[in-house]
């Protein structure tokens, strides 16, 4: 495994790039809270937080410009999206940059990230063209029934450091073809891409004119305070919050308090079955990128692999030589596979969850800092684990990859299913009838269940998001739209009688 150095000053290349995607200087040069940055460690920015009184400001703003923005037609709504996708394209190495800068992400991923939003902005294009209600039969003569969707109000985001950008996308460019605001809190780890963001809102809304008013989209900087704020705030019907799951145990209670909608997107400890028939290669491959790639710090990292006894010595030399191949350090270095884990605390979390697996007979492969850069550099590990030890089936947001043995695929999926996060899964099996029943009602009870590709990455098609302690919410996809609005009904009498439902008799 080769460990690369750095190879400049993050903080000079932030700075360059914030200034050519047009974030003025005042915004990161003028506060109290530094940003560093994992490659190296260096402070590359400082930041102000906003006070409770500013989140409540930048709401009343927000609910104001959503009184003007829902009455302007869904179509002409998409064509602000459309523009804004035209931003991103623009902007979009630059964008990747700063958050390979800022979240540590290799160069490949970074632009696919900022690939993710030009996508979500053409989906929602389209989308807004197809906000589709229903014509209900109704038992009573001369009535017509229907539904009717409505903008919801202000959407508050609450966004993690791993997606700094592809989060608040997902859930923006949807709210915005809707008729919604959106106030945004990005985590403290990764505030400068989210200033880069609303940076190409504006550039987009220049372009568009008066119609997109003032305050439909902004970003309030802080940690929990912040975040509190946003999502007591009565003016703000819907918080799509992601995160941890202690995050959204916080969260959604508080947003139940006073009626409001919760959008969780939460933990997830997600497994892969590798049957006897697999196709080794491929699964090599997909079991690699799921389990290593963005220093496994994305919650559809790949965390726990039951591979079947009769290939398990197969597919195990040669996924640590792979382990062993993976280059690890500076993510803008071409070659780098692995970045830095965020910060010195995930890299304790890692050191301390692999001293546990040791405890519980763990035989662990690789997991060992390294390098001396300034940033919290590690080689993955693959840890052979006698069974699911409690430590396998806590999460653990680094490159911790736990291999187990099964011998039938009733028992793998059961261990599969026992982890209280249910947010992605894979098997890879050329058969087909553990394909189907894996994906069947007796199969995974996660909300993402692949056959012959790994549970990482998503394509903004499909709805995203799991069961159980991963929060149940669903970004992306489908019918997600309709968590942005909201339902009525509606019943027209075109008569002169005024026949009731269930044949009550009502004569006055």
């Amino acid at each position: 495994m080769t460990i690369q150095t750095p190879i400049a000053s993050a903080a000079a290349e932030a700075a360059a790039v914030l200034d050519r995607l047009g974030v003025a200087p005042g915004l990161h040069a003028a506060g109290e809270r530094p940003v560093t940055s994992p490659i190296t460690g260096e402070t590359i920015a400082m930041v102000k937080d906003a006070t409770p009184e500013d989140v409540a400001a930048a709401v009343e703003a927000a609910q104001a410009a959503f009184l003007a923005w829902r009455k302007v037609p869904a179509p002409r709504r998409g064509e602000f999206v459309r523009l804004l996708g035209e931003e991103l394209r623009a902007a979009k190495a630059d964008l990747a940059r700063l958050v390979t800068l800022e979240a540590g992400k290799v160069v490949s991923e970074g632009l696919g990230e900022v690939q993710e939003m030009i996508d979500i902005c053409d989906y929602a294009v389209g989308l807004s063209r197809q906000l589709f209600g229903l014509t209900i039969a109704t038992e009573r003569p001369d009535h017509r029934m229907m539904e009717t969707w409505h903008p919801l109000g202000v959407v508050g985001v609450i966004s993690a450091f791993n997606f700094p950008v592809a989060v608040w996308s997902w859930n923006a460019a949807l709210a915005l073809v809707c008729g919604d605001a959106v106030v945004w809190k990005p985590s403290e780890k990764t505030p400068l891409t989210a200033f880069a963001v609303q940076a190409a809102v504006d550039r987009a809304a220049a372009r568009f004119g008066p119609e997109f008013p003032r305050g439909l989209s902004c970003v309030i900087l802080g940690g929990r305070q912040a975040g509190e704020a946003l999502v007591d705030h009565p003016k703000v019907p819907l918080v799509s919050a992601t995160g941890s799951t202690a995050m959204g145990r916080a969260v959604g209670p508080r947003l139940a308090q006073r009626f409001a909608r919760a959008l969780l997107e939460l933990g997830g400890n997600n497994a892969a079955i590798v049957a006897p028939t697999a196709d080794l290669d491929l699964t090599l491959r997909a079991v690699a990128f799921a389990a290593m790639g963005t220093a496994g710090q994305r919650c559809t990292t790949l965390r726990r692999l039951f591979v079947h006894e009769d290939v398990y010595e197969a597919l195990l030399p040669r996924l640590k030589a792979a382990y062993a191949s993976a280059s690890v350090g500076d993510p803008r270095t071409p070659g780098v596979l692995v970045g830095p884990l965020i910060d010195a605390q995930a890299q304790e979390a890692m050191m301390c969850a692999l001293g546990e697996a040791r405890a519980a007979g763990g035989l662990v492969c690789g997991g060992e800092p390294v390098g001396d850069a300034g940033g919290a550099y590690v080689r993955p590990a693959l840890v052979e684990m006698p069974g699911q030890a409690p430590v396998v089936l806590r999460e653990t947001f680094a490159p911790i990859l736990y291999v187990m043995r099964y011998r039938d695929l009733g028992e793998a999926i059961a261990l599969q299913n026992a982890a209280p996060q249910g947010l992605s899964s894979a098997i890879f099996t050329l058969n087909m009838r553990e394909a189907e029943r894996f994906i069947s009602a007796e199969g995974s009870d996660c909300g993402i269940a692949n056959v012959n590709l790994g549970p990482s990455g998503a394509e903004i098609g499909g709805a995203f998001g799991g069961e159980k302690e991963t929060g149940g919410g669903r970004e992306a996809g489908s019918d997600s739209w309709k968590a942005y609005m909201r339902r009525a009904t509606n019943t027209l009498n075109y008569g002169t009688g005024l026949p009731l439902a269930q044949g009550v008799v009502f004569d006055i």
